[in-house]
């Protein structure tokens, strides 16, 4: 049954990664590019959590379970990495293809204010670490809760520089839609 449990979550991303190298291509031409070491630091961030969320290791303390796996935890967990990922979706086809995956200025870059953007300025990584939440729910051990926090370190510093260079190429239009929508939480954060 754990077999069960470890796959539906896996299919969830898995699937989720196939639309999104899908949709990769038609995008924008680049106008500017955050600098090649900061990509390159959130990869190996990023590449470090996945190893902990997809790797069991022979070490007591990284597969320490935190709860018990139950039925209540998978499928709690697994609705809500569902949500989260499809609210990831939503965002990215709203975005269309003024969308990246790296911090850029996209010529004719457009401020989208609208869809899961009237909802959060950062939708896409809000969508990300509710599914992150959701599969450390289902996973429940050590090494699920430090590539959460990997993930988290990895987007917080991925948000920033995006927030400097939305207030720099739109100035005072991105600070009034900052003052009224949050950056991942609603109403919160």
């Amino acid at each position: 049954m754990h077999s069960i449990y470890d796959n539906l979550v896996s299919v969830l991303w898995l699937g989720f990664l196939l639309y999104w190298m899908l949709m990769a291509v038609p995008v924008k031409a680049t106008e500017r590019l955050e600098p090649a070491f900061s990509r390159r630091l959130r990869a190996a961030v990023f590449l470090a959590a996945i190893v902990l969320l997809c790797v069991r290791f022979n070490s007591a303390w990284l597969n320490y379970r935190l709860w018990p796996v139950s039925r209540f935890t998978f499928f709690a967990g697994a609705g809500i990495t569902a949500a989260g990922l499809i609210f990831c979706v939503w965002a990215r086809a709203h975005l269309g293809r003024n969308w990246s995956g790296a911090v850029t200025i996209k010529h004719g870059h457009e401020l989208i204010v609208t869809g899961p953007y009237a909802i959060v300025r950062h939708p896409i990584y809000a969508g990300l670490l509710v599914s992150f939440i959701g599969t450390v729910m289902v996973m429940g051990e050590v090494r699920a809760v430090l590539g959460f926090l990997l993930m988290t370190l990895a987007h917080f510093h991925k948000l920033r520089l995006e927030e400097q260079w939305m207030r720099a190429q739109f100035g005072e239009k991105y600070e009034a839609y900052s003052s009224r929508v949050a950056a991942l939480v609603p109403y919160v954060l």
